[in-house]
């Protein structure tokens, strides 16, 4: 196992069809250790793209089974399941605590929540979709690159676009996508800028096209320019004279 990586930490948002092969890029890499945050069961309609279940698992849950397969397959990981929801409440203290947030949940709240939460707690974030025959990727660096907001401004409105249910997945760009996260994350985690740090990648499977388009910094972003405003207080309060400093 890798030195470097085995004391690496790296928070996975969902454990389905991109978090799946996500977790186990990551634990083949040999990142110490994987705090999964999921709050679904498996449910039978999803196994064609989630690599980390099958047909025994159907309604059990999804953080506590991905957790013992993933411990079973690498027994030097540390798995630290989270049956509950990223939300609010938690979303700043779990980015906090990890070196790479990886936002592999299925829902645009969510994901606009890991941005801004990543980006808040100045750790990287690995955000990828997937929808139909489309994935797409970015690497959000926080005060160097674009985030999601910077991207998109806000979420889509309510039933705008279709959920995976709806529209469904091809189940093989899942695992593709999941794998190219997985595999950024690990780049991050090993010191390097990630690939996509700063640029969409958008991959057209039917077409088997790609194409990447820029992500910068926009002016006026609420979520970078809360971090700024955050990153120059605690450059002033470190500035502050102490004990008979003149």
């Amino acid at each position: 196992m890798s030195t470097t990586l085995a004391d690496k930490r790296a928070l996975v948002i969902g454990a389905g069809g991109l978090g799946g092969p996500a977790l186990l890029a990551l634990a083949s890499a040999g990142v110490g250790r994987l705090v999964l945050v999921d709050d679904d069961a498996v449910d039978p309609s999803n196994l064609h793209r989630q690599p980390l279940f099958g047909a025994a698992d159907v309604g059990a849950r999804k953080a506590e089974v991905a957790a013992r397969r993933l411990g079973r397959l690498f027994p030097g990981v540390q798995v630290e399941p989270h049956d509950r929801r990223f939300d609010d409440a938690s979303a700043f203290e779990l980015a906090r605590a990890a070196d790479v947030v990886v936002d592999g949940s299925d829902n645009f709240p969510t994901k606009f929540l890991a941005s801004d939460a990543a980006v808040a707690a100045g750790k990287p974030l690995v955000h990828g979709g997937v929808l139909r025959y489309t994935l797409q990727l970015l690497t959000v660096l926080p005060g160097e690159t674009g985030c999601l907001r910077c991207l998109f401004e806000a979420p889509p409105p309510e039933g705008a676009v279709p959920s995976c249910a709806e529209a469904g997945v091809l189940g093989p760009l899942a695992g593709f996508a999941g794998s190219l996260m997985g595999a950024e994350a690990v780049r991050v985690l090993s010191g390097d800028r990630g690939s996509y740090a700063g640029r969409l990648l958008v991959y057209e499977a039917r077409a088997a096209r790609s194409r990447t388009v820029p992500v910068r910094r926009r002016e006026g972003c609420p979520a970078c320019r809360a971090r700024a405003a955050a990153a120059a207080q605690h450059l002033e309060i470190d500035r502050t004279p102490r004990g008979g400093e003149a």
